[in-house]
């Protein structure tokens, strides 16, 4: 099984993913795992793509996502990891059956949805991503209304699944996407 460059991973997002949020939602993603790769001494690479990639299918197959992008791991010979990661971060539309089993699909999951809380408290409030303060992330959290489409119940399995309380992955989070805009 071979991983793709991040150059080459990202050009095979930018192939399949036009729409501007999906290609700044793969960046925060990617970010996010990498922090957790370099934090659990995990393959920083690996942790990197499966962020970047995670929603691959997302913008042009979303009534099968992430079944599309699957098979084109497969086909592309990417890692098992990765694959299931990929799969298992979709668990609650796709196959409940798929939970994440691994520290790389839990940080997936953790991190998906909660970037998407991020993204829409930045559209809010324009300051950087690490001037956010863990309460005020944590409040638009519980608020329902905030980014309603948000599967909270996501970001608490993910949260559990790898070990972090809700206030340290938030605090994490706004350590991790300080480099992005």
């Amino acid at each position: 099984m071979s991983l793709p460059t991040r150059d080459e991973a990202q050009k095979v997002l930018e192939k399949y993913t036009q729409d501007s949020y999906l290609l700044h939602h793969a960046s925060m993603v990617a970010r996010a795992m990498e922090g957790y790769a370099e934090q659990f001494g995990e393959n920083r690479e690996l942790w990197y793509t499966t962020g970047l990639l995670h929603d691959l299918d997302f913008e042009k197959y979303p009534e099968v996502h992430p079944a599309q992008s699957v098979t084109w791991f497969k086909e592309w010979g990417y890692p098992n990891d990765l694959i299931y990661a990929v799969e298992a971060h979709a668990y609650d539309y796709s196959d409940p059956s798929v939970r994440p089993k691994t520290k790389l699909a839990a940080a997936l999951l953790a991190c998906d949805e909660i970037s998407g809380i991020f993204y829409a408290y930045k559209k809010l409030n324009p300051i950087s991503y690490g001037e956010m303060k863990v309460s005020s992330i944590k409040k638009r959290l519980v608020e329902k209304t905030f980014a309603a489409k948000i599967d909270r119940s996501t970001i608490y399995l993910g949260c559990d699944s790898l070990g972090v309380t809700l206030d340290g992955h938030i605090a994490n989070l706004i350590k991790f996407f300080s480099a992005l805009n």
